[in-house]
């Protein structure tokens, strides 16, 4: 039987009917779309998304790894890393950003990588629609994918945080 996404809990988008998408979107447990516009190009947008980490998000880690061993997982560490700049932003499939591992991108059209543990995957993408020759609309997309019973429990629970800082990430992006 085909799971079908939580579109409910999502804000659904035309952007997630592109083919090139559909083998991401396949039987996932969750999706959802955060949208802003920006003058940057995909390089530059995906550096800003990711280098968002104020204080008050790597508090809610801290509280994740208490969290996470309570189901039996545990939290990998997490380091001070340099700024990611656009140069640093691959878009090779196969290379990592971050703790991501690229898993489908093309230049100025979108960028996709996942993170996968025992509980989940989680995808991070993001599609580009130009809207004039200096601005862009940039979904953001995340992608969830239920290993076990530990995925919807643990994702139920961090998923208010998550529309936060998903939201935070792209508008950081856009800047």
């Amino acid at each position: 039987m085909e799971r079908k996404p939580d579109m409910r809990a999502s804000n659904f988008s035309p952007v997630l009917n592109l083919p090139e998408l559909q083998p991401l979107l396949a039987n996932a447990d969750y999706v959802d779309v955060k949208t802003v516009t920006g003058t940057a190009d995909l390089r530059t947008f995906l550096a800003g998304l990711l280098n968002y980490h104020p204080a008050w998000l790597i508090s809610l880690f801290v509280v994740r790894a208490v969290f996470v061993r309570l189901l039996g997982m545990r939290q990998e560490r997490i380091g001070i890393r340099a700024p990611l700049t656009p140069e640093r932003v691959s878009m090779q499939i196969g290379k990592r950003v971050g703790f991501f591992t690229v898993c489908m991108a093309e230049e100025e059209r979108y960028w996709f990588a996942y993170n996968s543990d025992k509980h989940l995957k989680a995808t991070l993408g993001v599609v580009v629609e130009p809207l004039s020759a200096t601005h862009k609309r940039f979904h953001v997309i995340s992608i969830v994918h239920y290993h076990n019973w530990t995925g919807p429990v643990y994702f139920q629970t961090i998923k208010p945080f998550h529309h936060l800082v998903v939201a935070r990430m792209a508008q950081a992006g856009s800047k």
